[in-house]
């Protein structure tokens, strides 16, 4: 890995993304910290050293990626990148019959699309530093619960994309982990549910009255998960494992929940998994 050791995170803004980039921090890593507004990045620097460095950053936009990619390679020259960390994602929820495909589209534009092309624009960095990259997953890319369809899908994705990568780039050593978490206490919850609220009030109520007292279920379920999450600052040491250790894993679960769906993905039958996930939903 380069030294000193400089890595780029995206979705540092909040959550496990801003958690990772104060926790590499204080351990001596540069970072380049991915935000979407100068607002954002003037509160993490307030947090940080004077190593952190916030970067406007957004996945979905080509040249806010070539930008972002040209001054990271500035900074680090022929050193290269010593890690890449994948945190930018969004959540949509909803029924899929009611999601609009419009949001679905930004789903896996953000999530699907816009991490591949965070990795193709600074895989040249990372090639020169044999670098690692870092990938927040999710529990539920291992059984997709009812109403989080569109953001389950999206998680489905990353697993084959660290499968493809891991063998396509053994040749330059450029190790690849998946950080799989169960629920995060993380702002995305609310904000999505605030979303989906706002998109079925604007339904006709003949539509939504179909799905409303499964809705009602799943949030009162989401607020109490959000009370009993794992905290952001337990996954960024999960992180700051897979890019720091001599030998990190291909992947790293964090927190009981994400064990339980791993194992009942393993080993309950189709039927059995639908049951397990309405009851733990609340639903009916």
């Amino acid at each position: 890995m380069s030294t000193p050791r400089t890595v780029v995170i995206t979705g540092a803004s909040s959550g496990i993304g801003a958690a990772s980039a104060l926790d590499l921090d204080r351990h001596g890593v540069r970072v380049f910290a991915g935000v979407r507004s100068q607002a954002d990045g003037d509160r993490l620097r307030q947090r940080a050293s004077s190593r952190l460095a916030p970067l406007l950053l957004d996945v979905t936009d080509p040249e806010s990626l070539r930008a972002a990619a040209e001054t990271v390679a500035a900074a680090v020259g022929p050193a290269g990148l010593a890690g890449l960390v994948n945190s930018a994602g969004i959540a949509i929820v909803g029924p899929i019959e009611l999601v609009p495909l419009e949001e679905l589209r930004r789903q896996l534009e953000v999530n699907v699309v816009g991490l591949v092309a965070t990795i193709q624009a600074f895989l040249p960095l990372l090639r020169a530093a044999r670098g690692r990259i870092v990938n927040i997953g999710s529990g539920n890319s291992y059984m997709a619960p009812p109403y989080f369809g569109p953001y389950a899908m999206a998680k489905f994705a990353a697993p084959a994309l660290a499968d493809c990568l891991r063998v396509e780039l053994r040749r330059w050593r450029i190790a690849v982990s998946t950080v799989v978490p169960g629920a995060v206490s993380t702002p995305i919850w609310a904000k999505s549910l605030a979303v989906a609220q706002q998109t079925a009030a604007a339904l006709p109520p003949d539509r939504y009255n179909l799905y409303r007292e499964d809705l009602e279920a799943v949030r009162a379920t989401a607020q109490h998960l959000a009370e009993h999450a794992t905290p952001p600052g337990r996954i960024a040491r999960v992180v700051r494992r897979a890019l720091l250790s001599r030998w990190p894993k291909t992947t790293y679960i964090v927190g009981p929940d994400a064990r339980l769906l791993r194992l009942g993905a393993r080993f309950l039958p189709e039927r059995l998994k639908d049951l397990v996930m309405r009851c733990g939903l609340g639903l009916k």
